[in-house]
């Protein structure tokens, strides 16, 4: 089984939560949850980029990369879950 599909087989908020800490190392989830604020700040179009960083302790490289993820590349990811959680 591929990595996106044991993603698609989580159902719960722990599960999600127990499958990122076996996964993932602390300092990765800290960086995973940053980009996700990230993107949220983003999308309201209300900071500057270093705004942002600033509010965030985010390095403003931080924030221009997942501004390009955001708004220039076409995977859409970050939009697809903003769009469903209304921002």
């Amino acid at each position: 089984m591929n990595l996106y599909k044991a993603i698609e087989k989580l159902e719960t908020q722990q599960q999600v939560r127990a499958f990122l800490t076996d996964l993932c190392t602390p300092k990765e989830i800290e960086s995973l949850i940053e980009r996700w604020e990230v993107a949220k700040l983003l999308s309201t179009k209300k900071y500057t980029y270093r705004e942002i960083a600033t509010k965030l302790g985010a390095s403003t490289t931080t924030v221009t990369r997942v501004a390009r993820f955001l708004f220039n590349e076409n995977n859409n990811g970050y939009k697809s879950i903003l769009n469903k959680n209304g921002k």
